[in-house]
């Protein structure tokens, strides 16, 4: 099946970067991680599970607002694997980071997310 593995995560300053990673293996028949979208969903202790950033296979990305600017979602579809960088990070975007994939045909909707992984930790302090 589909397994979906983060890594990259940790803790840092405020100001400072990390990059996230996402490897996606496994196989299933009719569908290749290329047709797949992906995104980067976050939650924070207290908080509801919010879509930080996604990219479909034509190329178009979505970011949450509060992220804009800062973040950047990419591929490299020869490795299979997601990235989310994180620039100029605050402590506000501390939570845990998971890596999530849809069949495009679904709308970019987090319920419309079927494979998850078992996220990464990110610990920005002021």
């Amino acid at each position: 099946q589909v397994q979906l593995v983060e890594s990259g995560g940790g803790s840092v300053q405020a100001g400072g970067s990390l990059r996230l990673s996402c490897v996606v293996s496994g196989y299933v028949s009719g569908y290749t991680y290329s047709s797949r979208c992906m995104g980067w969903f976050r939650q924070a202790p207290g908080k509801e599970r919010e879509r930080v950033a996604s990219i479909d296979t034509d190329g178009r990305t979505r970011y949450e607002d509060s992220v804009k600017g800062r973040f950047t979602i990419s591929k490299d579809n020869a490795k299979n694997t997601l990235y989310l960088q994180m620039n100029s990070l605050k402590p506000e975007d501390t939570a845990m980071y998971y890596c999530a994939a849809r069949e495009c045909y679904y709308m970019d909707y987090e319920v419309n997310y079927i494979y998850w992984g078992q996220g990464t930790q990110v610990t920005v302090s002021s």
